[in-house]
């Protein structure tokens, strides 16, 4: 039996360091890294993409609402279309940065309120879908069992 370890990672942005993701991820076997908008920036992206690379971990994107105050937790009220080039644009972010280092997008995990949301709300839920197919249908999307997104 294989068993992922899956860690949330590239959340510092500017002069805000938020965990240690060289220590973390020298275990993990997958990452999901904030993508810009509910934490992360180009900088630390960048970084955590290279430090993924370094230990072989599978890189996902962690998209979340535009809400660095927030840290993307709290629930905001977007119309499907422009949740979809939300999700776009922060996918289109990670995988330049992959592209540069040679890997490859492997996952799309949301963050905070919007898999919350997405969980929940059947518009919210289509809309990621049809967002992530757009942009790539090999990707896979990381869900809960039972929940608007299965």
């Amino acid at each position: 039996m294989e068993i992922d370890i899956n860690v949330d990672a590239g959340e510092s942005f500017g002069r805000y360091k938020l965990g240690n993701d060289d220590e973390v991820l020298r275990y993990a076997t997958s990452a999901n890294i904030a993508t810009g908008f509910h934490a992360g920036d180009p900088m630390v992206l960048w970084n955590t993409i290279k430090i993924c690379k370094k230990y072989n971990v599978a890189v996902g994107a962690h998209p979340g609402f535009q809400d660095l105050r927030g840290f993307g937790r709290r629930r905001m009220f977007v119309d499907p279309e422009e949740l979809k080039a939300d999700l776009i644009y922060q996918l289109g972010a990670i995988e330049g940065f992959l592209k540069v280092e040679g890997l490859e997008l492997q996952h799309v995990k949301l963050h905070g309120a919007l898999y919350v949301m997405a969980e929940t709300d059947e518009t919210y839920a289509s809309a990621v879908v049809e967002a992530v197919e757009s942009y790539n249908p090999e990707l896979i999307i990381v869900i809960e069992k039972d929940t608007a997104l299965w």
